[in-house]
C-alpha cells in the first residue's frame, strides 16, 4: 500500500523562500503550537504570547521529538538556527540544514499562513467553507460524515476555525484527501476574507446571522458583512457554489455578493432544498421530508431539536452539490452520531441531563428551550450568561427569559447577566419562587443537586467561559 505524501521540510523551505534542497525530505508528522503536544517528527510553531511565549519551549518541543521549529525571536545558544529572513537569507544556507532545526522568520503567524497557502495549492481538491453565527460546528461535522461516504475527507477538529487553527488543519492535507470541510470563525470583518485567502474554498455555506460576537463586530450588519466575505471569495459558477439559508433575510441577501452558483435551503417553499413535515421525537431525534427538484425524500436523524433541521439541510445541500445520491444521504443522516449539541445523559434515578454546555447565544438558547418544551416531565433550565452580545445583550437575555415561561418549570440561573432573564420571565408570569440564582457555576454546583428531582429533564446551557460543565459534572456524580 502506497504511503500518503505529507508535508516535509523541503516543502516548508520552498514555501518560505522559494528555494529548497531536495535532500531535505524530512516528513512532518503534525504541526503543533504547544510543546507538550509535540512528538516524533513534529513541526513546532513558537508564538509570542501575552502571558506565555512559545519561544521559551522550543527545546522542550525538540526533547519531545519535534524536528522543526518556526521562530521569530533570538534563541539561546546551542540551538541550530537557519535564518530565512529576506535580509539575511542566502541560498547556500539550505545546504547546512540538519534536523532538529529552528527556522527564523519575521513573523511566525505570517509564516504559518505562507506554508498553508503553498500546501493547499499543492492539493487541488474541493474545499467547503462553513460559517455562520450558530450551528457551524454541527454543520461541519455532519457535512463531513455525509461526504466521507464517497470521499476521503479532512476537517478541522473541534472548533479549530481561526487564523491559527485553520492553517494548522490544512497542513494535515496529504495525497489521499479528496476534499476538506473547514469551519471558519469570525470576530470582526476581514477575518473570513483572510481564511479564504488561505483555504481557497470552492463551496461556501452560511448558516445564519445572529448576535454572537456583536460586542467585537459592533452590529448584526457588520456580522453579516463579515460572513459574506466567504461567498465573495468563491470562484464564479460553475466551480463556485454558495449555499445560503433562504429563511434568514441577511443570508439570503448575500446572493447579490457572489458570482458563484446559488443553492438555497430552508423551510421556505422557494428554496432549492426545502424541509417540511418536521417532527421531533424527544431523545430519539427528528424526522422530516426533504423536497428537491420535485421529489420528496423522507429522512430521519438522531440529531435532537427542530432547529437541527437546518444542520440537516446544510449538510444535504453540500452532499448534493458534491454528487452524493439520496441513498447515501439518507443512510448518512440516519447513522450520524454527533456528540456536539444537546447530548442526552440519562442518570440512574430517571433524570435526563441535556448537555448543551458547548456555548450559548440567544438564537441557540431559544432553540434549546424550544426542545426542552417538548418534554412532558418536569423541565429544569439551567442557564448561564451569554457573552459578547454587545448592544444586543439586554434584548438577547430578555428574549430568552420571555421564552422560559412555556419551556421550563424550574429556572436555575448563573451569572450577573442572567438577572435580565429572571426579570423577563417574571414579567411574563413565571413564579419568582421557581427561580434560583447563583453568582457563578462553582456556587451553583454546590446547590444544584438539591433542586433536581428524579425524572427531571434538565437543560444546561451557557457561554463557554461560564464553565457550566462544572454543574454537569456535579449532577452526573463526577465531583
Amino acid at each position: 500500500m502506497m504511503m500518503a505524501s505529507v508535508i516535509n521540510l523541503k516543502d516548508i523551505l520552498y514555501a518560505l523562500t522559494g528555494q529548497t534542497n531536495p535532500k531535505l525530505d524530512i516528513p512532518v508528522s503534525k504541526a503543533v503550537i504547544d510543546s507538550r503536544q509535540a512528538s516524533e517528527g513534529s513541526l513546532f510553531i513558537a508564538f509570542p504570547g501575552e502571558h506565555v511565549d512559545g519561544h521559551d519551549y522550543v527545546q522542550a518541543a525538540f526533547d519531545n521529538g519535534a524536528k522543526i521549529a518556526l521562530v521569530e525571536k533570538d534563541l539561546p545558544e546551542g540551538l541550530n538556527v537557519i535564518d530565512l529572513r529576506a535580509e539575511y537569507f542566502q541560498p547556500h544556507f539550505l545546504n547546512q540544514v540538519t534536523a532538529p532545526v529552528c527556522l527564523r522568520v519575521e513573523n511566525t503567524l505570517a509564516a504559518l499562513h505562507q506554508i498553508a497557502i503553498h500546501w493547499r495549492k499543492e492539493h487541488p481538491i474541493r474545499i467547503i467553507g462553513i460559517t455562520g453565527s450558530v450551528g457551524k460546528t454541527s454543520t461541519k461535522e455532519l457535512t463531513a460524515v455525509l461526504l466521507s461516504q464517497k470521499f476521503a475527507v479532512l476537517k478541522n477538529p473541534g472548533n479549530r476555525n481561526n487564523v491559527i487553527g485553520l492553517p494548522l488543519t490544512l497542513l494535515e492535507l496529504d495525497s489521499h484527501h479528496q476534499c476538506a470541510v473547514l469551519e471558519m470563525g469570525f470576530y470582526v470583518p476581514g477575518d473570513i476574507r483572510l481564511l479564504c485567502d488561505i483555504a481557497q474554498p470552492q463551496v461556501g455555506v452560511i448558516t445564519n446571522i445572529g448576535t454572537v460576537h456583536a460586542e467585537r463586530a459592533g452590529s448584526q450588519e457588520n456580522i453579516a458583512r463579515g460572513k459574506a466575505e466567504l461567498v465573495e471569495a468563491l470562484p464564479p459558477a460553475p466551480d463556485g457554489v454558495a449555499i445560503l439559508n433562504m429563511d434568514d433575510p441577511r443570508v439570503s441577501a448575500m446572493r447579490s455578493k457572489t458570482a458563484a452558483k446559488i443553492f438555497s435551503y430552508g423551510v421556505n417553499e422557494k428554496s432549492d432544498l426545502m424541509a417540511r413535515d418536521i417532527q421531533t421525537h424527544e431523545l430519539e431525534g427528528l424526522s422530516c421530508v426533504l423536497s428537491y427538484q420535485g421529489e420528496d425524500h423522507p429522512v430521519h436523524s438522531p440529531l435532537m431539536g427542530a432547529f437541527s433541521v437546518y444542520t440537516i439541510l446544510c449538510a444535504t445541500a453540500v452532499a448534493l452539490t458534491e454528487g452524493l445520491d439520496w441513498e447515501m444521504i439518507t443512510t448518512g443522516l440516519a447513522n450520524s452520531q454527533l456528540d456536539l449539541r444537546l447530548h442526552p445523559l440519562p442518570l440512574a434515578d430517571g433524570t435526563v441531563i441535556i448537555d448543551d454546555t458547548y456555548n450559548a447565544s440567544p438564537a441557540s438558547t431559544l432553540a434549546a428551550l424550544e426542545f426542552l418544551q417538548t418534554f412532558s416531565d418536569r423541565r429544569v433550565a439551567i442557564l448561564g450568561d451569554m457573552l459578547e452580545l454587545g448592544q444586543y445583550e439586554r434584548a438577547g437575555h430578555y428574549a430568552v427569559g420571555a421564552s422560559v415561561v412555556n419551556a421550563a418549570d424550574v429556572l436555575i440561573l448563573v451569572g450577573e447577566r442572567t438577572l435580565m432573564i429572571a426579570e423577563a420571565a417574571v414579567d411574563r408570569g413565571f413564579k419568582q419562587d421557581r427561580i434560583h440564582w447563583f453568582a457563578d457555576s462553582e456556587q451553583a454546583a454546590l446547590h444544584v443537586c438539591g433542586l433536581i428531582q428524579p425524572g427531571d429533564r434538565v437543560l444546561i446551557k451557557g457561554s463557554n467561559s461560564m464553565r457550566m460543565d462544572r454543574i454537569l459534572r456535579t449532577l452526573a456524580g463526577g465531583e
